[in-house]
């Protein structure tokens, strides 16, 4: 079975999100909207951990029909102020991953990029039925790094998350989406179960546990279009803008990896 499965992908959730956030956040009013139309449509949310076991084969607990992910990167504030009571008010769990050097508290690098949570807020999101999962530590992009320092920011994410929380993080999200072969062969051999994408495409089995394919939602999604997401509709019309600013990126990306492999060749 290779039947689709919309995996939405939120970031910050404010009224008044700063510059750096602002394209990639929704309104609490946008979220709450979003929320009753995946009740009005029956959808039925699950956490990565519940979508990943059911995929990966015998003695997994059965999905819902029409099962849907919601998900959030970073760990921004608002997803317990303002997300938290409209998760809670349809009784729907979600992920959340955390780049664990952006919370505020003792791991703080001072990264984040605008209100953080507090480890205080991730336990009572986690004690409400969210997922929390890894999103590294001080959230690079994975595949320009080396094994090294790759390494660092996989298992630093995980040791914080298991201290703070007194459970392992079985999930994992890529920071900006970014991942590569050897990124996610240390993503599964850090302990990580299964590890999401971006893609702007709904998930398939068929994509593997640690290549799983998320939709983004932002400011500017209508209530129209994320009725589409949700559907599988339209989907490649709504999102061909990013899929041509991904390509030309991933022709720059490529080079700099090639020329810091030429430039370690010549030392």
């Amino acid at each position: 079975m290779n039947a689709a499965v919309p995996v939405l992908m939120y970031h910050a959730v404010a009224d008044e999100p700063n510059a750096a956030t602002r394209d990639l956040s929704v309104s609490p009013a946008a979220f709450a909207e979003q929320m009753a139309v995946l009740r009005e449509l029956g959808r039925r949310p699950v956490t990565t951990a519940e979508l990943a076991a059911h995929w990966r084969g015998p003695g997994s607990r059965p999905l819902p029909r029409d099962p849907v992910l919601i998900t959030f990167d970073d760990g921004y504030e608002g997803v317990h102020r303002h997300a938290l009571p409209a998760l809670a008010e349809h009784g729907f769990p979600a992920t959340l991953f955390v780049s664990t050097g952006w919370l505020r508290g003792a791991h703080d690098t001072g990264g984040g990029l605008d209100a953080m949570l507090d480890w205080d807020q991730v336990r009572e999101l986690a004690a409400a039925g969210v997922e929390i999962g890894g999103h590294s530590h001080t959230h690079p992009q994975l595949d320009q790094l080396d094994d090294d320092a790759l390494w660092t920011e996989l298992i630093r994410c995980k040791e914080i998350v298991a201290g703070e929380l007194g459970a392992v993080p079985v999930s994992f999200a890529y920071p900006y989406g970014y991942s590569s072969r050897r990124v996610r062969a240390r993503v599964r051999a850090a302990g990580y179960r299964q590890a999401l994408a971006v893609g702007n495409a709904p998930a398939r089995r068929s994509q593997g546990p640690y290549a799983v394919r998320r939709l983004t939602v932002r400011r500017s999604t209508t209530v129209e279009e994320f009725t589409r997401l949700v559907q599988g509709r339209s989907i490649a019309r709504d999102f061909a803008r990013d899929r041509a600013l991904t390509k030309g990126y991933a022709l720059v990306r490529r080079a700099r990896q090639l020329g810091r492999k030429a430039s370690l060749t010549r030392v």
